[in-house]
């Protein structure tokens, strides 16, 4: 039931032109994993690898996650992935609130769906887009945020690890801890 409701969303993404990146993107980027994750990463919008192949999270930085959560014992397939935005913005720009606007309504219904235990926001433009922008991921990041009874955990986005080698560690350890509050939710 829900895999069936996540491929209506994602059939309904990919002939979206309810924004001006519908015009320009060459695959639209749903979001990829289990129906009944836990987790759900969530991120700012496709790259230039992401835009290629449809799926999100395949570029450097998704290759970084994916061995940070197996450090952790977590799994790609056992989480949710995905944007704000669904097709990539242009030189990978932040998203203009427009194509947020455009894309939230497909983000919110794959979350009610999944229903994750938490939300890992990945970087600044996640964490604004739910909790607004007086929020700094510097200053809340591996903290437990709470809104409308959900529970979030800003980090890093991998992207600024790539930049910035010292975010590996700080990254690899609120993953530890989003896999540790998870081992206690499903115990």
């Amino acid at each position: 039931m829900k895999e069936t409701l996540l491929a209506s969303i994602a059939e309904e993404v990919m002939s979206c032109q309810n924004c001006k990146l519908g015009a320009t993107r060459t695959k639209a980027v749903p979001g990829v994993g289990s129906a009944h994750a836990h987790i759900c990463f969530v991120g700012e919008g496709p790259g230039r690898e992401e835009d290629l192949s449809g799926i999100p999270f395949v570029g450097q930085a998704g290759r970084l996650l994916d061995r940070m959560l197996i450090a952790e014992g977590l799994s790609r397939r056992d989480c949710y992935i995905c944007n704000i935005v669904k097709c990539r913005p242009p030189n990978n720009r932040v998203p203009e609130p427009s194509e947020v606007a455009a894309c939230s309504l497909y983000l919110y219904a794959q979350l009610a769906i999944v229903e994750p235990e938490i939300i890992c926001l990945l970087g600044n433009t996640a964490l604004r887009f739910f909790f607004g922008e007086q929020y700094s991921i510097g200053q809340v990041r591996g903290t437990i945020l709470v809104k409308d009874e959900q529970r979030f955990m800003p980090i890093y986005h991998p992207a600024a690890a790539l930049r910035n080698p010292q975010y590996v560690q700080v990254i690899q350890s609120d993953l530890r801890k989003l896999a540790a509050l998870i081992q206690r939710t499903v115990d």
